[in-house]
């Protein structure tokens, strides 16, 4: 099991340096559940659909991700609190390459 450090600043603006496991297919919005890092039932309300936003994060890092989906695209475009680094959480798959990314919690809407 190969293990990567993610930095999370939470809604309260509190960092938290997590352990990120890289072979459990996992996304970042899981990520931020398992550690218990945003109240219960705030995020992830979707399920990790990309149907939501409440996993909406802001990278604070220069990390290459991904490109945005049509469906990520969609609902970042419908979403509150939206900037030029905001991205879905369950939309980031966690791997080797995140080692490092700083994230942090876009407020509750």
């Amino acid at each position: 099991m190969t293990d990567i450090k993610i930095r999370i600043t939470d809604r309260e603006g509190i960092d938290h340096e997590v352990d990120a496991p890289t072979d459990m297919n996992m996304n970042l919005m899981e990520l931020v559940r398992s550690y218990e890092l945003a109240p219960e039932g705030t995020i992830g309300v979707c399920g990790g659909m990309a149907m939501c936003a409440s996993c909406q994060c802001y990278i604070a890092s220069d990390h290459a991700l991904p490109e945005k989906s049509d469906d990520e695209e969609a609902m970042l475009a419908e979403a509150f609190y939206v900037e030029d680094n905001s991205r879905l959480g369950c939309q980031i798959r966690i791997s080797e390459e995140l080692n490092g990314l700083e994230v942090i919690l876009a407020p509750e809407s």
